[in-house]
C-alpha cells in the first residue's frame, strides 16, 4: 500500500442503477402523459409514474456518485456537483456502520470523513454491504495511506460508528420524538369533541314524526335492509357486509365475527346516527359500531406521549455522552423503556377512566400524585443505571491475592478466532477447579485451555463500534497481547475483572 498514487471509487452494479434510471424515465412519461389527456389523478397510473420516477432520481444519483484521492486530497462527485477536500483540512477517516433489516444486507458500511473544523461529512463511496468485504477494506486502507503521506491524521485509529456509539447524530430521534408529541398534542385536543359526541351517542332517542328535519340526523333512524353478500377477511383487515339494490348503502365495514354471523338472504335492521350505520340488528346476530370516547382519544394521546419518550431517551443519552470518543459504544435506551412502561401501567388507565377530569376530580388528582412519583423514581433509577462506567486502570486489575475457591463459569467472549476460541464457539470462562478455559456454555464440556503462559494484559476499555453489535452495551473489553498479537476478552465489568485477576494470578504462580 506505500505505492498507493490514487484511488478512485466507482458505484458497483453500475448497469443495474443505469438500468433504473431508464425505468423511472418511462415512469416519468407515463405520468406526464397520463395527467396531461386525464387532467387529473384519475387512477394510480400518474401515481406509479411518479414512483418511478423517484427511484430513477434516487438511481441516477448513486450511478453518477464518484469519489476520488490523490496527493492534493479528495474529490467528490455527485448529481448535486462536485467538491474538492484537501488532506489538510481533514483531521481523520471512520467507517459508518447501519445495520439492516434486509437478510442480503445485513450491514452496511461507508467511510466518512471528520474535518478540522469539527465538521463530519459521509463520502457517497465507497460502500459496502457485508461486514467482511476486502475491496472495501482496501480501498479504505488505501485512503488512509494517501492521508498519512499528503496530510497529518490525529489519531491511527479508525473509529467505527454505528447507531449504537456516541458519534451518531441525534436530528433523527429528535424529529420523530417531535413529531410523536404533536400527534399526541393532535389527539389531546379532539378529546372535548369525542366527549361530546360520546354523550350525545349515549342520549340518543329514536326518530319520531314529530322531530324535525334539522334534527334527524341526532336521533336514531332505523331502516330495514337485507343482505345480498358478506366478505369476512383476516383479521388486519376490514370485513363488510353488502346489501341487495345498495340500499340504504351498498356496503358497512364490520368485524370478522359480525360477517361470519350474518348469512346472505338474512332481513336486518340498520340503525343509522348522524348519517353512519351505528348498528346491524338480525334475528341471530347483532353488531354494534363502536363510537370511539373521551377515554378512548385521552388514552391514544397517552400513548403517542409515551412512545415520544422513547428517541427523546436516545437522545439524552446521545447528549449526555457528547464528550465520549465517537465509536464508544453507549449505555442502552432500555432502563428509560422500563420507566415508560412503568409509566403508561398507571398514566393509560387514568386517562382512559378520567379523560376530562384530570384535574378537578381529587380521585384523579392524588392518582396523578402518586403516579408522578412512582415515574420520578424509575426515572431516577434509569439515570443512575445509563451512567458511563470507567473500566479500571490495568494496573488495579491486575492486583490479587486470592484464586477463586470454587468453579464458576463466567460469561465472557474472545472475540477473535483463536486456537483456544475456534470460530468463536466459546460463551464463558471457567474459572477455579482446573486451568482457566473457554467452554461454549456454564460447564467443562469441550472447554479449550486458555494459554495464560503467553497473555499479557494491555489496556481495559469501553466497548466500541467496532466490537460488533454482539456485545452487550453495558461490557467492557480487556485487550491482551498473545505472543505479539491482540486479542479482546469481552465480559460485564465486574466478571471482567475477576477474569483478569485469574489470568494473571495463574501466569505468575506458573512463572514462579
Amino acid at each position: 500500500m506505500n505505492d498507493v498514487r490514487e484511488v478512485t471509487c466507482l458505484p458497483s452494479r453500475r448497469r443495474m442503477l443505469w438500468s433504473l434510471v431508464v425505468l423511472g424515465a418511462a415512469g416519468a412519461a407515463l405520468a406526464g402523459v397520463r395527467l396531461a389527456y386525464a387532467g387529473g389523478l384519475v387512477d394510480g397510473w400518474p401515481i406509479a409514474g411518479l414512483l418511478l420516477a423517484l427511484i430513477g432520481v434516487m438511481a441516477l444519483h448513486w450511478a453518477t456518485a464518484r469519489v476520488s484521492a490523490d496527493a492534493y486530497g479528495l474529490r467528490i462527485r455527485t448529481l448535486w456537483g462536485t467538491r474538492s477536500v484537501p488532506w489538510g483540512d481533514v483531521a481523520g477517516l471512520r467507517v459508518y456502520l447501519k445495520y439492516g433489516r434486509n437478510p442480503r444486507v445485513p450491514v452496511s458500511r461507508r467511510v466518512g470523513l471528520a474535518l478540522r473544523d469539527g465538521r463530519k461529512r459521509l463520502l457517497p463511496l465507497p460502500w459496502s454491504g457485508s461486514s467482511d468485504d476486502p475491496e472495501f477494506d482496501a480501498t479504505l486502507e488505501a485512503l488512509r495511506t494517501l492521508h498519512r503521506r499528503h496530510g497529518a491524521p490525529e489519531s491511527g485509529h479508525v473509529p467505527v460508528v454505528s447507531n449504537r456509539t456516541a458519534g451518531r447524530g441525534w436530528a433523527g430521534s429528535l424529529s420523530v420524538s417531535a413529531l410523536l408529541l404533536v400527534c399526541a398534542g393532535v389527539a389531546a385536543w379532539f378529546v372535548p369533541d369525542a366527549a361530546s359526541a360520546e354523550q350525545a351517542w349515549r342520549s340518543a332517542r329514536p326518530c319520531t314524526a314529530a322531530t324535525p328535519a334539522s334534527a334527524r340526523a341526532d336521533c336514531l333512524t332505523t331502516v330495514p335492509a337485507v343482505i345480498a353478500r358478506t366478505d369476512a377477511n383476516r383479521p388486519k383487515k376490514s370485513s363488510w357486509l353488502y346489501f341487495a339494490d345498495g340500499r340504504p348503502t351498498a356496503r358497512v365495514a364490520v368485524s370478522r365475527e359480525a360477517a361470519e354471523g350474518f348469512r346472505p338472504g338474512d332481513r336486518v335492521e340498520l340503525t343509522v346516527w348522524r348519517g353512519e350505520v351505528r348498528e346491524v340488528s338480525g334475528a341471530h346476530y347483532v353488531w354494534h359500531d363502536h363510537v370511539p370516547g373521551a377515554g378512548d382519544v385521552a388514552a391514544m394521546a397517552a400513548v403517542f406521549a409515551l412512545a415520544a419518550g422513547y428517541p427523546a431517551a436516545q437522545v439524552l443519552l446521545r447528549l449526555r455522552g457528547r464528550r465520549l470518543p465517537d465509536d464508544e459504544v453507549l449505555p442502552s435506551e432500555l432502563p428509560f423503556a422500563g420507566a415508560l412502561v412503568g409509566t403508561a401501567l398507571w398514566l393509560l388507565p387514568l386517562c382512559y377512566l378520567h379523560p376530562t377530569t384530570l384535574f378537578t376530580s381529587p380521585v384523579a388528582l392524588t392518582w396523578a400524585a402518586s403516579g408522578s412519583l412512582a415515574t420520578l423514581a424509575l426515572l431516577a433509577w434509569a439515570w443512575r443505571t445509563t451512567r458511563v462506567r470507567t473500566p479500571q486502570p490495568a494496573a488495579a486489575s491486575a492486583q490479587s491475592t486470592d484464586r477463586e475457591a470454587h468453579e464458576v463459569f463466567l460469561a465472557a467472549r474472545f472475540l477473535e478466532h483463536t486456537d483456544y476460541n475456534p470460530h468463536g464457539f466459546g460463551t464463558h470462562i471457567a474459572l477455579g477447579d482446573g486451568p482457566p478455559a473457554v467452554t461454549p456454555g456454564p460447564g467443562r464440556f469441550a472447554a479449550k485451555r486458555i494459554p495464560v503462559e503467553r497473555l499479557a494484559l494491555r489496556t481495559v476499555r469501553r466497548a466500541r463500534g467496532s466490537d460488533g453489535d454482539t456485545v452487550p452495551r453495558s461490557w467492557h473489553i480487556a485487550e491482551l497481547d498473545d505472543a505479539g498479537g491482540t486479542v479482546r476478552l469481552a465480559a460485564a465489568p465486574a466478571d471482567l475483572d475477576r477474569i483478569v485477576r485469574e489470568l494473571n494470578l495463574v501466569r505468575a504462580t506458573a512463572t514462579t
